[in-house]
Order: C-alpha cells, then sequence, then structure tokens
C-alpha cells in the first residue's frame, strides 16, 4: 500500500497518475490525509492525557508520604477520571487506524509515469516483437484437437475428477509438462536465481502481504475451516519469506524461483477463448522474485524483461512484449510487461508472462525493510515475472511444433524429455 507520507508529499501527482487506471482517486487520498491527521490529534491527546495522569500519580504517592491524605484522595478521583477518558482516546485511535489502514488498502500502486493511458487490453503498448510465424500444413489443429489427437492432455477426464479447468496429462503431455518445469528452474538458476520450493497454501496475512487480499479474493480458492488460501501464484508464498524482515543494504539484491501449480477461481471466464489451456483453475508455473535496492529496481525489471526474452528465443516461439496501460495494470504493480507467444492455429496471441516492478507498494504491506548506508531502515522495492506459466507455452508449442508427422519438441527441451516428436 501506499505510505501517507509519500501520499501527502504527492498528493496531486498521485492523483492525476492513478487517472491513467480510470480512478477518481480525489476523495480517497483527501480522506487519507484527514484520517492521518484526525490519528496524529488523537495520538497527541492519547499522549498528554497519560502524561497528566502519570504527574498525578507520582504527586499521589508525594503527598501520602507527606501525610496529606485528604488532598491525595481528591487526586485519585481525578485520576480515575483520567483513566476512562485514557480508555476512550484509545478506542478512538483504535478506529481510526483501523479506517485509515482499511482505506489505504483500497487504494491501488501508483503507475509509473511511462506507462500509458488506457480502458483495456487494446489499449496496451506493444514495445518488442520477435520470431517469425510458422505456416502450418493445411488441416492445422488447435491444441486442444491435438491434445485428444496423440492422447496428451484430457480435459475430460479432468472435469469428470475434479471440473473444468483441471485437465489431465498424460504420457508425453506429461513428460513435455515436467520438462519444461525443469527447464525453467534450471535456466533461472543458471541466471543466478536461487531455487525455493514453497508451500501452496498461504494464511490470510500472506495474502494481505502482497496484494491479493482484499483485491482479488473473490479469485481465490478459500480453505474456510483453517482460513487458508490455496496461491494463486508463487509470488505470495516466495515475498511472504521476506514479511517483517529487516535486511542490510549488502544482503541486497536477492533473487529466488520457484515451481507451483497455481489455483485461480477465474470466475465468468467463459467461451471460445478459454478452450483448452487458453483459460485454466488449476496449472503450473515458474516464478522469478527479486527483491532490491530502490535505486536498482528498473535496472533489475529490464534485467527480468531481457530473461524471459531470452528462454522464449530458445523456444523458438514467436513472442511481442507489451507494456500495460493503466486500465489493464493489476492492483499492486507500478509497471508491468506481458510477454505473449502467438498460437498460430488460433490466430491469436497468448499470454505467457507478466513481469512487474512493485516499488515499495508490497514492501509497505509486508515491513520488508534494508538498513541503509547512512543506518536508516527503508523500504525495499519488490519485483516479479513468470519465467514462465506453462499451459499457454505449451499451447503455443503444440500448435507452432505441428507437421503432418507430429509434433516435433523444441531443441532445447529434447535432453529433457528424452523425446524429440510426439508422433
Amino acid at each position: 500500500m501506499l505510505q501517507v507520507a509519500f501520499i501527502k508529499e504527492n498528493k496531486e501527482d498521485i492523483i492525476k497518475r492513478l487517472a491513467k487506471r480510470n480512478i477518481d482517486a480525489t476523495e480517497m487520498i483527501n480522506d487519507a490525509i484527514t484520517f492521518d491527521e484526525e490519528r496524529k490529534a488523537l495520538q497527541t491527546s492519547l499522549d498528554n492525557t497519560k502524561a497528566e495522569s502519570n504527574a498525578l500519580s507520582k504527586e499521589i504517592g508525594n503527598l501520602f508520604k507527606s501525610g496529606d491524605v485528604q488532598k491525595a484522595n481528591l487526586l485519585k478521583e481525578k485520576t480515575t477520571q483520567l483513566k476512562e477518558t485514557t480508555k476512550n482516546f484509545e478506542q478512538e485511535l483504535n478506529d481510526k487506524v483501523e479506517a485509515l489502514s482499511e482505506l489505504l488498502y483500497k487504494i491501488p500502486n501508483v503507475p509509473n509515469p511511462i506507462v500509458p493511458a488506457g480502458n483495456t487490453d487494446e489499449d496496451n503498448e506493444e514495445t518488442f516483437r520477435e520470431g517469425d510465424i510458422p505456416k502450418l500444413y493445411d488441416g492445422a489443429l488447435p491444441h486442444w484437437e491435438l491434445a485428444k489427437k496423440y492422447n496428451i492432455i484430457d480435459f475430460e477426464l479432468g472435469n469428470k475428477i475434479t471440473g473444468a479447468g483441471f485437465p489431465v496429462y498424460i504420457g508425453k503431455g506429461a513428460r513435455l509438462q515436467r520438462a519444461l518445469i525443469a527447464y525453467f528452474l534450471d535456466k533461472n538458476t543458471e541466471a543466478g536465481y536461487t531455487e525455493y520450493q514453497v508451500p501452496h497454501l498461504v494464511n490470510e496475512a500472506s495474502g494481505f502481504g502482497t496484494g491479493q487480499l482484499p483485491d482479488k479474493e473473490g479469485q481465490m480458492y478459500h480453505v474456510t475451516l483453517d482460513n487458508l488460501y490455496l496461491i494463486p501464484t508463487a509470488e505470495v508464498p516466495a515475498t511472504n519469506i521476506f514479511r517483517d524482515t529487516l535486511l542490510n543494504d549488502a544482503d541486497l539484491p536477492i533473487s529466488i524461483t520457484g515451481y507451483t501449480p497455481c489455483f485461480r477461481r477465474e470466475a465468468g471466464s467463459y467461451g471460445a477463448h478459454v478452450r483448452g489451456l487458453n483459460r485454466l483453475h488449476q496449472f503450473d508455473k515458474v516464478e522469478i522474485l527479486r527483491v532490491e535496492h530502490p535505486d536498482n529496481s528498473y535496472k533489475a525489471l529490464d534485467g527480468m524483461v531481457n530473461h524471459v526474452k531470452g528462454i522464449l528465443k530458445d523456444l523458438k516461439l514467436p513472442y511481442r512484449i507489451l507494456r500495460l496501460c493503466g486500465g489493464d495494470l493489476g492492483f499492486t504493480s507500478a509497471l508491468t510487461y506481458d510477454f505473449e507467444v502467438f498460437s498460430t492455429a488460433q490466430d491469436r496471441w497468448l499470454e505467457v508472462s507478466s513481469v512487474s516492478n512493485f516499488e515499495t507498494f508490497q514492501a509497505n504491506r509486508l515491513k520488508l525493510r534494508f538498513k541503509n548506508n547512512e543506518g536508516k531502515n527503508e523500504l525495499c522495492h519488490t519485483l516479479n515475472g513468470s519465467a514462465l506459466a506453462l499451459p499457454r507455452i505449451l499451447a503455443g508449442i503444440l500448435e507452432n511444433y505441428q507437421t503432418e508427422d507430429g509434433i516435433k519438441i523444441p531443441d532445447v527441451l529434447v535432453p529433457y524429455t528424452g523425446f524429440d516428436i510426439i508422433s
């Protein structure tokens, strides 16, 4: 969430930049400033009341020692009143702090100045494109038909076991899925990311820490009996490793990677665009995450973008990069680049990665700080990206690498699969 001090110092700029998200934040920003001023006034009144009460208690003690019991008892009546006043101030202060926190939780991150204005994904800016779109043979199939033809993914069986959006991978399909996970992890660790295996369920504090709660509560699977949430991405448990942490300047940067299944309700997702692997409730993803010094986070973002570019280039998949507009930007992000692979048989682009800089937005929620060179505590910057999300990568491989004789395997994956064609 945004820091109150930052809001006060940059009020007009924040309102202007949040307008790129198609939000008129004037009322929320003004309320945040007002609530904080009221909080400070209540804190001052509480402190003064406590100081007066402490002074009276000391005076009462001295009066009893001197034998002036009558005056001491009169003052004791006043301390009783002050205790009641203190109790009231504490309640008012707690209510005001809670109201301020709830308000701050509702204000999204401020877009970076280079984020384009816009309402939908149609307003995103293409910044890069690479790779040739292959010309397929007559009768080429979309990936869900290929999956059935070669018996490598069974969507109907997944529907029987669980429901729509929970596919079952079979034989070479399962092997290719496992190969992609191992390949992505190897590429990430070779680039300096330390691999972590993290829990697949998180508590409420972790959801708030990375901004999934309260913004995306309706999209998360909730285990109500234990009040735990199935993770929508490895970003949530991985980033919360550093919740309530004070690092040293020398500890930065921190780079980690991890594989997890991801669970998303995707409520309201219907139609042909969500067929097959295009939109799932459970899918596999390998994530990269960085904790950075604020002065270096945008250089780190460029490095993450280049890293994902390298993986897609090695897979020889045609792809493009989009800078997300304000209306398409995630709640917690200051700047996001989406990677999309071209699905030749579907004749459409499929998102396979988002790489984002959250600046201090998550760190403020997480209380993730570092001690700078001046010995002062300062909020870190957090970044994360998919390297990569498997379902649409797999769809892109199946469709772009299909031939009349079968589906070829990208050269870099053959050592992981042990076969070079699905036929």
